[in-house]
């Protein structure tokens, strides 16, 4: 739909016409969104209000801020929002065909088959079978250097971690190189120039593709020929009520698109995590104390429950650094929200990372406190999507449990092991779009506890 039929009132109508951004605003956005995306959103909504219309060179674009819009656009009651237009202009062509790009009954159907790997008996085995990897992959951290850099550690971790659990393997020689290829893939995501010119970060993107297409493409036929409890050989052996099999090709997008949400979101919260703690060093003695009061070097899944604390700082860093950012949309019609009518075919676009700062409903929303979830202040628990780092509706994301208790028992174990440290003054620079990440690895300091 052309810009211009946003911008004017319908014949007979009341509604009002939306606000709208300047073009410096839209080109700031542009150019600066992947480090400063809440800085440019709540002036966004400082300036303008609650709904904002911008121009792009796609289609219109607008923003919706606040837990009523997060509700609106996350619960999608009336479809009028189509999650896979959305995602597919932006990783499309990365992320084929994954089940964050699907609407609907087919979204519902993959989303079927693969709940069965996130239930609470695979939960329980999961966290078995980590403990001892997290416990070796640990040993030696503090031997690295002075510097150690958290954030390629967790990164590297969470990928054999997502191996072990996702594919049933474990990676050798090809670990860096399909960690590469992740990372070149969601930053092609963000890409302005959308062209395959060798060199580029659109073409960096698009043959780290390939190799992932290359990499589990041929683990398939193994897969196929038996039965193991990972998601891989799940979708390999799953079948529809007619009958029907996934085809070779829809069993790698969903693998790759897995794969990349399970250990890259994963690493951006622990690296957060690891951030807050050192900054705070009297949260993280009291979680250490809570940890070091158990008896045994590892924690079971039905006790990862058992430690309060851990889920309050792993609360307030999802609250103060989201991986994701910002969730999009395309309205598939036209609709109603704030008073306004907002057409088909506009990109709209929610924020979890400024309703999580908004001081209408935050107590000081940019101090590090934990206990702002702790009863009785409970401050998420105003308005039931206030707090939405992993999305919420029909497209919450499926591995969130699998998130928290890899999260738990990771921590759980470094906070047993080791203390750390940044130096005084130190702020990590944040690239907050599209997954958040520090731009400088994390260095901090490691010392193991005797």
């Amino acid at each position: 739909m052309a810009l211009s039929n946003l911008q004017q009132r319908p014949t007979g109508s009341s509604r009002p016409l939306i606000p709208q951004a300047g073009l410096f605003d839209f080109l700031a956005q542009t150019m600066r969104y992947r480090d400063r995306t809440l800085e440019l959103v709540r002036g966004l909504y400082d300036r303008y209000g609650p709904v904002v219309l911008q121009r792009t060179g796609v289609m219109p674009l607008v923003s919706l801020f606040g837990p009523d819009a997060n509700r609106f656009v996350l619960l999608n009651q009336h479809e009028d929002l189509s999650a896979r237009r959305a995602w597919n202009l932006i990783m499309g062509r990365i992320f084929t065909n994954g089940l964050l790009l699907r609407d609907g009954a087919d979204h519902r159907q993959h989303r079927r088959i693969m709940q069965g790997a996130f239930h609470h008996s695979a939960l329980r085995e999961y966290v078995e079978r980590m403990n001892p990897h997290i416990a070796t992959a640990i040993k030696g951290w503090h031997r690295r250097g002075r510097a150690f850099h958290a954030f390629p550690a967790f990164k590297l971790l969470t990928l054999d971690l997502a191996c072990s659990i996702f594919l049933g393997i474990k990676l050798g020689r090809q670990a860096h190189r399909l960690n590469e290829a992740f990372e070149a893939s969601v930053a092609a995501s963000m890409s302005l120039v959308r062209l395959r010119i060798p060199g580029l970060e659109f073409d960096r993107g698009l043959r780290g593709r390939g190799f992932m297409i290359d990499f589990f493409g041929s683990l398939i036929p193994r897969k196929r020929a038996s039965e193991s409890p990972d998601i891989f050989s799940r979708l390999c052996h799953a079948q529809s009520e007619e009958g029907e099999r996934y085809s070779d090709e829809e069993i790698i997008d969903h693998m790759i698109f897995l794969m990349m949400a399970a250990h890259d979101t994963t690493t951006s919260t622990l690296t957060s995590m690891m951030y807050e703690l050192a900054r705070h060093p009297e949260w993280q003695e009291r979680a250490r104390a809570e940890c070091r009061a158990f008896d045994r070097e590892v924690l079971a899944y039905d006790e990862l429950g058992q430690v309060p604390t851990l889920q309050l700082v792993l609360n307030e860093t999802l609250r103060r650094h989201p991986p994701l950012s910002t969730i999009p949309r395309v309205s598939q019609r036209a609709f109603e929200f704030g008073g306004y009518e907002i057409p088909a075919d506009t990109m709209v676009a929610i924020y979890p990372i400024h309703t999580h700062h908004m001081p209408e409903w935050w107590n000081d929303p940019f101090r590090f406190d934990p206990g702002r979830f702790a009863p009785p202040r409970a401050e998420h628990e105003q308005h039931p999507y206030l707090f939405v780092p992993f999305g919420g509706g029909a497209h919450m994301c499926i591995g969130y449990r699998f998130a928290e208790v890899q999260i738990k028992a990771l921590m759980y174990q470094l906070l047993r092991q080791y203390r750390w440290s940044i130096p005084d003054g130190y702020v990590m620079p944040e690239q907050q779009a599209p997954i958040g990440k520090p731009k400088d690895g994390l260095p901090i300091t490691l010392r193991r506890i005797d």
